[in-house]
């Protein structure tokens, strides 16, 4: 539903701009299922797209799973300011691209992005009104025990991880909800009651 000024009947809402909503959480805690779920339950909402340097894999959509740029261009956009945040993951840059969250959140749409700690604090720096989701585990131990059911990493690999994730997990108390990805089902509903809330809000803090 369009939202449509107020009324002589007094009926009305506010008007229509899209939400950017961040999510952080240590590896293994389950952003990706979470809210991979979460976008088959929500309308009006869409996952940022990030740029990368990398080229792209089997299957990967422009556009779709990132826009392919080459170093020079990323090395330009960070010059120019076209990024909410970006960093260097080995050998590649990722980055978050300004101006396209901006124009869906012009046409009233949702903006979920995933970064990590780091990342989602700079955005709130830029971006006053993001809101901070943080996914946490429900102990330290559960997260290890995920990690190597994945079976992708050695010992020292998961040790760093953890490592990582206590870092991430002291940094909670500057976002602004918090969800526990005990049970997925449970964690996916209240990710979605977030948003619904935050749809709902009139005055921001």
């Amino acid at each position: 539903m369009n939202p449509v000024e107020a009324s002589s009947s007094g009926v009305g809402t506010l008007p229509q701009h899209g939400r950017l909503f961040v999510v952080s959480g240590p590896s293994g805690v389950g952003k990706d299922t979470v809210l991979a779920r979460l976008f088959t339950r929500v309308t009006g909402a869409v996952r940022s797209v990030s740029a990368t340097t990398r080229a792209p894999r089997p299957g990967e959509v422009e556009g779709r799973d990132y826009y392919f740029v080459s170093p020079a261009e990323f090395e330009a956009g960070i010059r120019a300011g076209r990024f909410l945040e970006y960093a260097r993951y080995g050998e590649y840059l990722y980055g978050t691209p300004r101006d396209r969250v901006a124009e869906q959140r012009e046409r009233g749409l949702d903006v979920i992005l995933k970064i990590e700690v780091q990342g989602a604090l700079l955005v709130k720096s830029l971006v006053p009104d993001a809101i901070l989701i943080f996914l946490q585990p429900p102990s330290l131990e559960e997260l290890e025990r995920r990690l190597r059911a994945r079976a992708t990493d050695t010992e020292a690999r998961i040790a760093e991880r953890l490592a990582i994730a206590r870092t991430e997990l002291a940094a909670l108390f500057q976002y602004d909800y918090l969800v526990t990805n005990d049970d997925l089902e449970t964690a996916v509903e209240t990710l979605r009651a977030i948003l619904i809330a935050e749809r709902c809000r009139i005055k921001h803090p």
